[in-house]
């Protein structure tokens, strides 16, 4: 989820000390990390597209920051830690097969970064998952930073529009992968996490029950936190509801146009899930974070406490961060697979 923060304001005028790397951009339309070796990048010129904006390399980026977690831990699965110049915006802790690597790395905003503390690293690259992170009051916007000769990245996960209609989360996060491993001059590692996590996603849907002609799927809620009080849930247009799709379940809130919406906790009990799914959140701390504190929350509430899926205990337990798109994304639709089966909904 995304949180409001105050950070200052980036201006344009302020010289920007930069490693030289001969990259420029330009609009256009469209294993282990601690023992695996450091990934060696090649000095061969690339160019890809990244959410509409063409980026072009003359070689491959010398001082990278990646503005949050999800790219600080893509570009250490693809063993590029030699290549990074920070990291930002830490919401839970780094897995211990990126602990080595991590420490290599400095840390240039403990949340998220501003255009200042992006400016003291030297960067000649920023990566993120979300375009929200490149605006004027954060890290600063994409056509500023093209403007200081600093390419921006942004998954592709974030803006699927400007790829082929149809295209699934997970296709735009595997494609991520690959267009680094270009700009990095590492497709062969690239490639193999690709390859290795499509054969994931592939093996999960293998199970997906074939429902009886006119039988409803299995509907899921998946609770990603509690914060006053309010239940935030999975919609539409986050990944658990491709990972629902893949194991032959349906998204209970299917029918919401956002990401990680409020609800209620009658909304909650009118949709009457088979199934709940509970985003651990432990390691961030905050009240109603953890898994422990939902089913609690759940099993005192008078209505929600009586449904079905909390009554037979038909509640699965994946980490928080996992749900939404990563390089740990697969982990959790293996386990959301796994626990459907368990639960009888799937083959």
């Amino acid at each position: 989820m995304r949180h409001p923060v105050h950070p200052a304001r980036l201006g344009i005028a302020l010289t920007l000390a930069l490693a030289a790397t001969g990259c420029s951009t330009t609009a256009g339309d469209g294993s282990r990390a601690d023992t695996k070796p450091t990934a060696r990048a090649s000095a061969t010129a690339a160019s890809i597209t990244s959410c509409g904006r063409r980026l072009s390399f003359a070689e491959p980026p010398k001082r990278t920051v990646a503005l949050d977690q999800t790219s600080t831990e893509t570009l250490l699965e693809l063993g590029l830690q030699d290549r990074m110049a920070g990291t930002a915006n830490l919401k839970t802790k780094i897995p211990a097969r990126y602990a080595a690597a991590y420490a290599e790395v400095p840390v240039i905003a403990p949340k998220i970064a501003t255009g200042e503390q992006l400016r003291s690293s030297a960067t000649d690259f920023a990566v993120a998952g979300s375009t929200d992170l490149f605006t004027a009051d954060r890290a600063g916007t994409r056509e500023e930073l093209a403007a200081l000769e600093v390419p921006t990245f942004v998954s592709a996960v974030d803006c699927p529009q400007h790829s082929p209609a149809g295209t699934t989360p997970f296709e735009l996060l595997f494609s991520d992968y690959e267009n680094l491993g270009k700009v990095f001059g590492a497709r062969e590692r690239a490639g193999k996490l690709a390859a290795d996590q499509r054969a994931a996603v592939t093996k999960a849907g293998e199970n997906a029950a074939e429902l009886p002609e006119g039988a409803d799927q299995p509907t899921v809620v998946y609770l990603y936190s509690v914060f006053n009080g309010m239940p935030y849930v999975a919609g539409r247009t986050g990944l658990p509801s491709e990972m629902s799709r893949i194991v032959g379940a349906e998204n209970a809130f299917d029918d919401v146009d956002e990401d990680w919406p409020e609800v209620s906790w009658e909304e909650i009990a009118e949709r009457d899930p088979d199934v709940i799914v509970i985003g651990d959140l432990s390691e961030r701390g905050r009240p109603g974070d953890s898994a422990a504190e939902k089913r609690a929350t759940m099993n005192a509430h008078p209505v929600i406490s009586r449904l079905p899926a909390v009554r037979d205990d038909r509640i699965l337990e994946v980490p928080g961060i996992e749900l939404d798109p990563s390089v740990r994304s697969v982990h959790a639709l293996g386990l959301l697979a796994q626990g459907m089966k368990d639960l009888g909904y799937v083959r």
